[in-house]
């Protein structure tokens, strides 16, 4: 069910290939400002590597996030800033820039180049983290931030104090072969 949506057929994935795919994760990301720091989790992060061809494709449910200040909150999230209903999933997409071989155990700090989609908002984007590949896991942990304003994400003036316009954003990841 997940490869189609990523756009690889099942059938073009074999069970020596150097797939990987998400066994646990942990999405969280906050916001911080004078007034208010609003945390959220999720451990719904669906996900594929291809070692071999160095590409990569992840989606994430927005609706999974869990851990707001209220329940308030999060229906804000959903229904005013991120309009899940709408544009119910992130997305990141491309290739990993280095030439690493990450069949082999070790740690690497690598570049992923792709489509970054938040909020229907498609960019280009280039983000860092570090993989740790150790007898046949690829664990991968990266933070970067997303603008608001980059993804059309209007934040209210009667609420701009609270909600920082620059969300910083967490992914860690294990990944195995099926």
């Amino acid at each position: 069910f997940f490869l189609p949506v990523f756009g690889i057929p099942a059938v073009l994935v074999q069970k020596d290939a150097g797939v990987y795919f998400v066994k646990k994760n942990l999405v969280s990301f906050h916001s911080n400002t004078k007034q208010e720091l609003i945390k959220a989790t999720s451990d719904q992060l669906k996900g594929i590597i291809d070692a071999d061809k160095r590409t990569f494709a992840f989606s994430i449910a927005l609706k999974s996030f869990d851990g707001f200040n209220s329940p308030l909150q999060k229906e804000h999230f959903n229904e005013n800033y991120m309009e899940s209903d709408k544009f119910p999933a992130g997305s990141f997409s491309g290739h990993i820039i280095e030439e690493d071989d990450f069949t082999k155990n070790g740690t690497y700090n690598i570049r992923a180049k792709g489509k970054f989609i938040i909020h229907g908002v498609e960019q280009e984007r280039i983000l860092q983290g570090d993989l740790t590949v150790k007898n046949g896991i690829i664990k991968l942990a990266c933070i970067f931030t997303v603008l608001l304003s980059d993804h059309d994400i209007k934040i209210p003036r009667i609420v701009h104090e609270k909600l920082a316009s620059e969300i910083k954003v967490t992914i860690l990841a294990e990944f195995e072969k099926k």
